[in-house]
């Protein structure tokens, strides 16, 4: 009897590994996978439809981009990270992060701007009904959305990057370390100053979010 691994869609029959590929590396970007998850390609190839090579492609694709870990030759699974690793990665992300704030503020449309606000608003109701992984997710499209709209791309990547490794972490947050806030959700606080269009307000406001 085949194993269906849940949160995957069936992959169509067409370019399979980077399907695949795109499959898992958005399940690490959007918190779907904790840290030390071990993947079975059996497992994969029926949850999404494939047979078991593309899966193994797509596997060491990510453990070439750092996302996952491979140890034996045979055992992926997701990355780990130790505590000084995080705090060095998290400090590249401050960065990083605010560099793609303070360009999004010029840049990004009101349109984006709403989606941004209900994206939060999307968090806020998830985490009152107890979805931790649409919480996950919808905070995962806030953030992405802000890179998006800076308008650089080779930042996007690099930032994406870190975040391959940086997103199961925030698995750990449900349900017992539930974000809390001393004053306003940051998220508001980075709507408004995109709405205002302040690069430095944008800037700050996003690199407290992280370090909240």
């Amino acid at each position: 009897m085949s194993v269906v691994v849940p949160f995957l869609r069936p992959i169509e029959r067409e370019n399979l590994t980077a399907r695949v590929y795109s499959e898992l590396r958005k399940g690490l970007l959007e918190s779907r996978f904790p840290p030390g998850h071990r993947f079975k390609i059996r497992e994969l190839a029926a949850s999404l439809g494939v047979s078991e090579t593309p899966v193994r492609e797509a596997l060491m694709q990510l453990v070439s981009d750092g996302g996952l870990d491979m140890r034996a030759a045979r055992s992926i699974s997701v990355v780990r990270l130790g505590l000084a690793e995080y705090l060095e990665l998290r400090t590249i992300r401050l960065h990083l992060e605010g560099l793609a704030a303070f360009e999004a503020a010029s840049r990004i449309s009101e349109g984006q701007i709403d989606q941004l606000a209900a994206d939060h608003d999307r968090l806020i109701s998830a985490e009152a009904c107890g979805d931790w992984r649409e919480a996950l997710r919808a905070n995962a499209r806030f953030h992405h959305l802000i890179l998006e709209a800076a308008g650089m791309p080779n930042l996007l990547g690099i930032v994406e990057g870190i975040w391959l490794r940086n997103g199961p972490l925030l698995t750990y947050l449900y349900p017992d370390a539930h974000p809390t806030y001393p004053g306003r959700h940051q998220h508001l606080n980075v709507i408004d100053a995109l709405r205002r269009r302040e690069p430095e307000a944008v800037r700050a406001a996003i690199q407290a979010d992280i370090l909240e």
